[in-house]
């Protein structure tokens, strides 16, 4: 992963590389109660991803295309929890099938809104649309880059959210957007196990 400095809010600004694990402990704390989250992370080469995951998670797009396209229908999004900090806003949300509410992805993101106009932060904020649609929808000048796919091994809390069983494996990945030439926002995103 690309390395990037500290700055206020736990943001960074790109410079060579960041460890996943390090990255991923930072996102998981951003919300309380997520201990449980996650029993544990490897770090994968993208090669050795398995399908469907691979085509899920190895690229730079967003995942609530992706994930539109993978299960043939728009995705909703469902806020577990958020807080805020002047114009750093965080979040842990589930998106799920609009056809039957079923947990296709948990995330956690952490948004810089420096970067966005106030129409974008109000419709984020909102918790109604998932945030790649809200940035696509807005034109918003953005730029995915991967840093790094996980395999993940669920504790209780990804457990309950993606409705799967505490110990079961699936895959996710650690990503950051820039908006309008800026890393504005830091992402875990972590697929429901497929078959």
């Amino acid at each position: 992963m690309r390395r990037r400095t500290l700055l206020k809010y736990g943001l960074y600004r790109e410079s060579d590389t960041v460890n996943p694990t390090d990255e991923l402990q930072r996102l998981t704390s951003l919300v309380p109660g997520n201990e449980d989250l996650i029993r544990s992370a490897e770090h994968v080469s993208s090669s050795l991803v398995p399908e469907p995951y691979k085509q899920l998670l190895a690229h730079e797009h967003h995942m609530t295309v992706t994930m539109e396209k993978y299960h043939g229908c728009p995705v909703n999004v469902r806020v577990l929890q958020e807080a805020s900090d002047g114009d750093v806003y965080a979040r842990q949300i589930v998106l799920t099938r609009s056809d039957n509410d079923t947990p296709v992805q948990f995330g956690i993101v952490r948004f810089d809104f420096q970067y966005v106009p106030k129409q974008v932060r109000d419709e984020i904020e909102s918790g109604q649309i998932p945030l790649g649609r809200v940035l696509i929808t807005h034109n918003v000048l953005r730029h995915i880059d991967l840093g790094a796919i996980l395999k993940i091994t669920a504790g209780e809390g990804l457990a309950e959210a993606l409705s799967m069983n505490v110990g079961e494996e699936t895959y996710g990945r650690l990503a950051t957007i820039f908006c309008n030439r800026h890393p504005a926002v830091d992402l875990l995103e972590i697929s429901a196990p497929l078959s």
